[in-house]
């Protein structure tokens, strides 16, 4: 009985091992991560690093004298004279995209980032960036955006008007000076807004004191941030 015992668990062990001995089924590899796609034929979004200044450039697949044609929009000329220069573009198997004009020199030179962001330094103008206008999202909003008359309106849905201010163009130091006018909320006038600026697409309200304001874009207008559960938003007048 012992003896059957013992035969049956050496049985079971070299059977266990022989099976622990075969190969086993590999994983399924992951997913591979698709590629960004080396035609830049089409639309993009040509801007400055914080995209205060940013316009459309389309590369064409027609050949012109340098490289290939390539188109600004009247934006960019405005932001960016030295476009001017430049008629033709080029994708080297490096991954620089070059910008050139029609001796084919370059004008500027991109090296790619990860996901198909492109960067080239422009001295007295700093880094510039092509990026799908898709991705990147809706540029900031600028200063002429944003001169002129709001309403201050506190709490949820539709809210409630506390005050009335303008954003002037009138400079205030390396800032705006901001006009309060009256009758105001003392919620507002305790803070006393007195300049403000947009800051890396935020607009920053700061006081006499030095105390700040910060507001995020939003459908509405602007929105204080960090949000409260009496939100304050920024309508225009």
């Amino acid at each position: 009985m012992v003896r059957g015992v013992i035969v049956a668990l050496s049985v079971s062990i070299a059977l266990a091992a022989s099976a622990a001995a075969q190969p086993q089924p590999a994983p399924p590899p992951e997913a591979a991560i698709p590629s960004v796609p080396r035609t830049m034929v089409g639309s993009w979004e040509f801007s400055t690093a914080d995209r205060e200044k940013a316009c459309t450039i389309t590369f064409r697949a027609d050949n012109v004298p340098g490289g290939k044609r390539v188109l600004f929009d009247p934006a960019c000329t405005e932001h960016f004279p030295f476009v001017r220069e430049i008629s033709a573009w080029a994708h080297a198997d490096n991954d620089f995209l070059r910008l050139l004009d029609a001796k084919g020199q370059a004008v500027l030179e991109f090296s790619e980032l990860e996901g198909g962001i492109f960067e080239a330094p422009r001295p007295g103008v700093g880094i510039l960036f092509i990026q799908n206008a898709t991705v990147a999202g809706p540029p900031p909003r600028t200063i002429d955006q944003t001169v002129g008359d709001w309403r201050v309106v506190r709490g949820a849905g539709a809210g409630r008007p506390i005050c009335e201010l303008t954003l002037s163009r009138t400079a205030a130091g390396e800032e705006f000076a901001i006009q309060v006018k009256p009758p105001c909320d003392p919620f507002v006038t305790r803070f006393g807004p007195a300049t403000w600026q947009v800051d890396r697409g935020e607009l920053v309200f700061r006081s006499a004191r030095g105390q700040y304001w910060r507001f995020e874009p939003s459908d509405a207008g602007w929105r204080r941030v960090p949000e409260s559960a009496n939100p304050l938003t920024l309508v225009r007048k």
